[in-house]
């Protein structure tokens, strides 16, 4: 009988096992992947969950494992340009984009050294429902193995937008967005000098690039949904023409230069959603139960923290501190909570086209680095929003750029 068993271990079931686990607990994290092994992510990790990286004792394994530094922002959206880099938050002044099969090693291999238990290449068939449809287990196989029941106090989703956990339980969707793009993304040589960029075009398509291990460079594009049938028609020469539709010359450098590593790699992403966080015997991290467009590089950093608060919430419950429920019912509370400024303005972004409001005031606040600063600060979790969006702050900002009276907008309504 374990206390815990969580289903998925990349970046918010593995550091859920981590924590509960230094909690004293008994933790099982099954996974159908082995590790080292690569999956779908945008690997950007922002300042915010950085930290949760570095207050684990993990982000100088991550930097030792070859992961480049990266202190400058290329940001693009039209004529509208943000360069430069947040201030330090909790003192880390650098982001970080490693590969999944550095990333997701080292957050596995950290649970286990504190104990949890870690049985990769286990394939979830189902849960074990109580009378009362409390959750009292799962179900699974290891490899070919036969299928055991294996039961905990509390089950712990973790396994993704398609999570199985989520499926049976049947979670409820709230507050959902329909998907705006799909992406394409490789890793390429030959552009050592890119950097970090985030460009968005006049045409509904958008590239990124930021550097990762092994001396390459991640490249992504992404473009509406109206375009995926035929972009899946010629997929390299379309993602070439989204480079040279955003930034010419950045194209011709990257169809002389760029030299991919591997195939490129498709990415149809679901809605953007809230699921209900928990019942009885259950709860959902990570992109389980919650997920957004990767436009803005959120998922690492939002499976950090709610998994830090599910593994805080869930301890209160197990501890016999308070009620689980009411414990998780607070998770749920905060989660949502604390997601909904990244939600609205990823969700937004999303778009690749501003509404007035946001026009003008990424437009003012381009003209000033201490602007551009704060602004960069809040895409890295580190600047509150009223900090740039309260009336008065508007006001400094077009006064700061020499806006005219009549061209200010304050509501973004």
């Amino acid at each position: 009988m374990y206390d815990v068993i969580i289903v998925g271990a990349r970046c918010a079931g593995a550091p859920a096992a981590m924590l509960l686990a230094k909690h004293g607990h008994r933790v099982l994290v099954v996974d159908r992947a082995s590790f080292p092994s690569d999956t779908v992510s945008t690997h950007y990790i922002h300042q915010a969950g950085l930290g949760r990286l570095q207050e684990w004792g993990l982000l100088d394994e991550v930097v030792a494992a070859g992961t480049p530094a990266i202190r400058l922002m290329n940001y693009r959206h039209g004529d509208i340009a943000l360069t430069g880099f947040a201030d330090p938050i909790e003192g880390i002044d650098a982001v970080y984009c490693p590969r999944r099969t550095v990333l997701d090693e080292i957050l596995v291999n950290a649970a286990r050294r504190v104990g949890a238990e870690v049985v990769e290449q286990f394939t979830v068939t189902d849960l074990v429902f109580g009378e009362s449809g409390e959750v009292l287990g799962i179900r699974g196989r290891e490899g070919d193995g036969p299928v055991r029941e294996l039961r905990a106090r509390l089950v712990i989703g973790a396994d993704g937008a398609h999570s199985q956990v989520a499926k049976r339980v049947s979670a409820e969707l709230y507050n959902v967005r329909p998907a705006a793009g799909f992406i394409y993304y490789s890793y390429f040589a030959g552009i050592d000098d890119w950097g970090l960029h985030h460009r968005t075009g006049k045409n509904h398509s958008w590239f990124g690039s930021w550097p990762t291990n092994d001396g390459l460079t991640m490249v992504a594009t992404i473009c509406s949904r109206d375009q995926l049938k035929d972009f899946r028609q010629d997929p390299e020469t379309a993602f070439q023409a989204v480079i040279d539709d955003v930034a010419p010359a950045m194209g011709t450098q990257f169809r002389d230069a760029a030299r991919r590593a591997e195939p490129l790699r498709p990415m149809r992403y679901p809605d953007n959603y809230y699921r209900r966080a928990h019942g009885p015997g259950w709860a959902l991290v990570g992109d389980a139960g919650y997920h957004k467009d990767p436009i803005t590089g959120w998922g690492i950093t939002d499976a950090f923290l709610h998994a830090e608060l599910l593994a805080d919430k869930a301890h209160e419950g197990l501890s016999g501190e308070r009620a689980m429920a009411d414990a998780l019912d607070e998770y749920s509370k905060v989660r949502d909570e604390m997601s909904a400024g990244v939600y609205d303005f990823t969700t937004l972004m999303a778009e690749m086209e501003l509404p007035p409001f946001f026009d003008a005031v990424l437009s003012a606040i381009g003209t000033s680095q201490h602007w551009t600063t704060k602004m960069l600060g809040l895409i890295a979790g580190g600047v509150e929003d009223h900090e740039i969006f309260s009336p008065d702050a508007l006001e400094r900002i077009y006064e700061d750029a020499g806006v005219p009276e009549a061209q200010r907008i304050y509501d973004p309504s």
